[in-house]
């Protein structure tokens, strides 16, 4: 049911991963005691650990263009698959993601093995609820930066149910990176919230949830998606990192 990681995955302890500097992390590992992880891109603009929206893993074709186009430019990307998501490849049968902080619970871990002994946090981020479990983590935990994909500012058709209530907590500088016509929330709605100096949000005209625009605004996803990934490169040089 997936490629992801190939059969090339070396199994690693997490205390081994975590000594590796980000060049000696490249390539498809089992992390013991966790799950797969896919390292990609030389890291010349930053390393971000990414997490997958709740339907599909990091095997869906949106999550595999979105890593190849940020390694393009300069992007680490520290790929992972929640549990949940392991069980559902093992099984060959879809399952629901379990509750929002056992997510948060299970990123925390993967952030304390991929935080290097002399310091400096990866940036955190990922596709819709992947981003919102970053957030949240980013909200009680000190990261380098978020990069937030798609966020679900509330559920479909539900513009009531607002999942912005952490955000206040949240010191770090943030990427929100949006189909302006996302139905998670549109940018008519989101420019309708007050959020935070430091949140900064691009718009990918015509986009929906996986930024893909309709076919007559004359533009492809995988145009959307390379544009998302250049301003996502550019965010993190100009914020900087700890590598």
């Amino acid at each position: 049911m997936s490629d992801f990681p190939s059969k090339a995955t070396l199994t690693i302890e997490p205390a081994q991963l975590r000594e590796r500097e980000p060049k000696e992390r490249l390539g498809n590992w089992f992390v013991e005691g966790l799950g797969p992880l896919e390292v990609k891109g030389d890291g010349s603009s930053g390393c971000l650990l990414i997490a997958h929206g709740a339907g599909a893993g990091q095997q869906s074709p949106y999550m595999s263009r979105i890593r190849e186009a940020l390694a393009q430019h300069g992007v680490q990307t520290l790929a992972i698959e929640f549990a949940y998501m392991q069980r559902m490849q093992r099984e060959d049968r879809r399952r629901p993601p379990p509750r929002i902080d056992l997510l948060v619970e299970e990123l925390s871990q993967w952030c304390d093995i991929l935080t290097r002994p002399e310091g400096g946090n990866p940036w955190l981020g990922g596709k819709s609820m992947g981003g919102r479990a970053a957030s949240l983590l980013a909200a009680n935990e000190e990261v380098a930066g978020l990069v937030l994909c798609g966020y679900p500012f509330h559920p479909p058709g539900k513009p009531e149910r607002l999942r912005l209530s952490h955000w206040p907590s949240i010191g770090c500088p943030t990427l929100v990176v949006q189909g302006s016509r996302d139905p998670f929330g549109t940018r008519e709605e989101v420019e309708g919230y007050a959020l935070a100096e430091g949140v900064k949000v691009h718009w990918l005209a015509d986009g929906d949830h996986d930024w893909k625009p309709r076919r007559s605004s004359g533009r492809s996803q995988a145009e959307l998606i390379d544009e998302g990934a250049a301003v996502i490169a550019a965010f993190m040089r100009t914020h900087g990192q700890v590598q």
